[in-house]
């Protein structure tokens, strides 16, 4: 039987110190972290108050779900709220309603974010001379439910869709809001990106890699333009009681996405990267933990699960 050395095994014990050492310090700055931001940046206004950055904010994808919770948020702090989305009657209803609720200045502008870079041009001319302090990026789009990429109905439509209103409108909404930003020296992005982001998702493959893209996108700007006053966050969610992720029942780990918004809020100028709720970014420090074949083993036979359920209504709903 072979004898290890002696300065190999303190060599081997330094080492594995060290790593306890690390191991421990980055979860108990972790827990630091989340206190600090869900529990003290509140009542101790440690984080950036986006009232303070501009009069507007400029909302997409506002008249659902968690870009009209954002709306409704920003709103209650005293900001003028300018939304886009594509129907116009509901972003009448939804400008009447906070306008109404929290007496504040309400523009719309419906757009459809599938369509081409024209229509920026036209958005561009709706925004002169706004002093916008926030811009939340949320519109976003993604599967009907889990396909593999050749099973995806209308694929040459749907491809460049989800490429379009994922990733290309947070970039050229983030182009054309900046140079106000930049001249006065301050403002927020907020870009909603997803938690599928963190790790492939397969059957969702082109919706996780358009999430990843704005989280990559928003984490480069931010540090692109830290010294000129501006914050760009990334937030990345897991489930929220919405419209796109088709659940209705609000849980501890799913909530709702006034009390989620309400949490995410807390978080600017606190966390560049961010799940957004306490119960978010537990869920995420698992997901780091995990190894990526474990996880896309899950997320695929999950998938997988809910394809086969859809394909089976599918198959009802012609049959009748």
């Amino acid at each position: 039987m072979a004898v290890i050395p002696e300065p190999l095994i303190h060599l081997f014990a330094t080492l594995g110190l060290f790593t306890t050492i690390y191991a421990s310090t980055k979860v108990f700055l972790s827990i630091l972290r989340n206190v600090n931001t869900f529990f003290l940046a509140g009542p101790l206004g440690l984080g950036t108050n986006p009232a303070r950055q501009g009069k507007w904010a400029v909302v997409t994808g506002a008249t659902d779900g968690i870009g009209k919770a954002y709306a409704e948020q920003l709103a209650s702090k005293g900001m003028s709220i300018f939304l886009m989305s594509r129907s116009a009657d509901k972003l009448k209803d939804v400008a009447t309603q906070i306008g109404e609720k929290y007496n504040v200045e309400t523009k719309t502008l419906a757009v459809d974010f599938c369509g081409n870079v024209d229509i920026y041009g036209r958005i561009k001319e709706a925004l002169a001379g706004l002093e916008i302090g926030v811009l939340v990026n949320n519109v976003g789009m993604s599967y009907s439910f889990p396909q593999f990429l050749t099973e995806i109905e209308d694929v040459e439509k749907f491809l460049p869709n989800i490429i379009n209103i994922n990733c290309l409108t947070v970039v050229m909404m983030s182009y054309l809001v900046l140079p106000s930003m930049i001249e006065r020296r301050k403002g927020v992005i907020i870009n909603v990106s997803s938690a599928s982001a963190m790790n492939p998702s397969p059957m969702l493959t082109a919706y996780s890699a358009t999430k990843a893209f704005v989280d990559f996108f928003s984490r480069g700007l931010n540090t692109e333009y830290a010294s000129k006053g501006i914050i760009v966050q990334s937030v990345l969610p897991f489930y929220v009681t919405t419209k796109l992720s088709k659940l209705r029942r609000e849980t501890i780990t799913i909530p709702s996405p006034k009390t989620y918004v309400k949490s995410a809020l807390l978080t600017v100028g606190l966390q560049d990267r961010t799940n957004g709720c306490l119960m978010h970014n537990l869920q995420a420090y698992v997901v780091d933990l995990a190894p990526e074949w474990l996880l896309n083993r899950v997320q695929m036979s999950l998938h997988t699960n809910i394809r086969r359920i859809n394909l089976k209504k599918l198959e009802q709903k012609k049959a009748k």
